[in-house]
């Protein structure tokens, strides 16, 4: 896979193209790369998916709060792997959301070329969203390439979505979100310095720090698997804010306790696969009430890993 952040210098022929923001690559989005991929390879094309960042509802001030599911490299390799041969992330500003879906499929033409375009049922391009799939048909015949609309996919008789993936992740629901993601929830960071409190209490953990934008599972504490230098370990992971030890409010923290490690992480990078939600994070009266909570979670997470490994 090749990954592009413009379409400047491209000078494609006969793509199969689909355009979307494709924020988590869940299980809608994976269907239609995958058909994508399917047609464009046995007629010997390529399969090219355009998205954006940063979100169009972000510029366009309909949302400021951390709710991407993926960053942009992370969405790019995930396209890959579910068959894309190109992967253009363009950067998306208000001069492009003023662009007439006309001029900006004449752009895409210019550029890619494209024999074959795919859309979501929901999809919508340019100015005021008018580059819908009756308008992107009209503009087909004159750009010369066929559109295709995509059925939404349905899971429990409601469409899967990423606004869906993430009122899951906040309702800290990580079966559904497991199951609409078609993969556990991940997020990856460099683990930076903590307090190191975990180490006093004989439980060290490893501070991640995140992509500010990113969207994080609700406060609890989860069974994870966290991979670093190509290795995976059993951990458990808390998201919160550690009441037992904070008086005032803090940012929400992740950090993780990896299961029969031993050495020294600072400064890795770590990706953290969320598995299970074990419980709520919540006070304890006294660290002792703490620490055997944590081994009562510990123990909890070994059983459940066994099923993973």
């Amino acid at each position: 896979m090749r990954h592009y952040l413009t379409l400047e210098g491209l000078s494609l022929e006969d793509t199969w193209l689909t355009v979307g923001t494709f924020d988590g690559v869940h299980r809608g989005h994976q269907e239609i790369v995958h058909q994508l991929a399917a047609g464009a390879h046995q007629l010997g094309y390529p399969a090219v998916v355009l998205t954006f960042y940063p979100h169009p509802a972000v510029v366009l001030g309909k949302r400021s709060d951390p709710f991407y599911l993926t960053t942009p490299e992370e969405r790019a390799v995930l396209l890959g792997e579910f068959g894309a041969d190109i992967v253009i992330t363009l950067p998306f500003d208000h001069q492009l959301a003023e662009t007439s879906a006309h001029d900006f499929v004449s752009r895409l033409s210019q550029h890619l070329g494209m024999h074959y375009l795919v859309i979501g049922q929901d999809f919508a391009l340019g100015k005021d969203r008018e580059g819908n799939a009756a308008r992107l048909g009209e503009l087909g015949i004159e750009f010369g390439y066929t559109l295709e609309v995509f059925p939404p996919i349905q899971i429990d008789g409601e469409i899967v979505s990423s606004s869906r993936i993430r009122a899951a992740l906040a309702a800290g629901d990580l079966k559904l979100v497991t199951r609409l993601l078609g993969r556990p929830f991940a997020v990856s960071g460099r683990v930076v310095s903590g307090d190191g409190r975990g180490s006093t209490i004989g439980i060290p953990t490893a501070n991640l720090e995140l992509w500010v934008e990113r969207a994080i599972p609700k406060a609890g504490v989860y069974v994870s698997q966290a991979t670093v230098n190509g290795e995976v370990w059993g951990a458990v992971t808390n998201v919160g804010v550690r009441p037992t030890f904070e008086t005032q409010p803090v940012p929400l923290r992740v950090e993780t306790h990896l299961l029969d490690f031993t050495g020294d992480l600072y400064g890795k990078e770590m990706r953290l696969n969320f598995l299970r939600r074990l419980r709520d994070e919540q006070r304890f009266p006294d660290i002792q009430a703490l620490v055997e909570q944590i081994q009562s979670d510990i123990h909890t997470a070994r059983q459940v890993l066994e099923r993973y490994s």
